[in-house]
């Protein structure tokens, strides 16, 4: 599903969820913040270096209330995380890599890099420790969240 246009500097945060809403990047810096530094290397650019700070997706996506069983662990591995930059750009993660009990990866939804507010840019979704940084998103107009469904083989 392609996510739907809305008011610059202004995200959704949809799907499968029990209280969907619509944030701007003040309301993220309401959150409690952490800050990390990554560096990518790609082909195409080199080598860069980012310090973002930002509150974790985790607790962004907590807020608005999954609609899995908090306590069962399988059931929250069933959840994916699909972010939409205004740009077309567009990342999934599963919840096992975010979620503390599993993979623990500490992703931030940037609100400042370098020291530089990102009020007009939007949140940036960055994911440390990918050595391409292709998944860090600038301008994050969606996150939905959507239980997996099992595949029906014949049989």
């Amino acid at each position: 599903m392609e996510p739907t246009t809305i008011h610059a500097g202004r995200m959704r945060l949809t799907g499968d969820v029990r209280a969907p809403a619509s944030l701007a990047v003040a309301d993220l810096r309401e959150l409690p913040q952490r800050e990390t530094a990554v560096s990518f290397e790609c082909s195409t650019s080199g080598l860069r270096r980012h310090r973002f700070a930002g509150p974790l997706l985790i607790d962004v996506v907590h807020a608005a209330q999954p609609l899995f069983e908090a306590g069962e662990r399988k059931d929250r591995l069933r959840f994916l995380v699909s972010v939409f930059g205004a740009d077309g750009h567009h990342a999934v993660l599963s919840w096992g890599e975010i979620d503390p009990e599993f993979g623990n990866t500490q992703v931030l939804l940037g609100v400042s890099m370098d020291g530089r507010a990102l009020d007009e840019q939007g949140p940036h979704l960055v994911v440390p420790g990918d050595r391409c940084g292709a998944r860090n998103i600038s301008g994050i107009a969606e996150i939905q969240l959507a239980r997996l469904r099992a595949a029906r083989f014949p049989g």
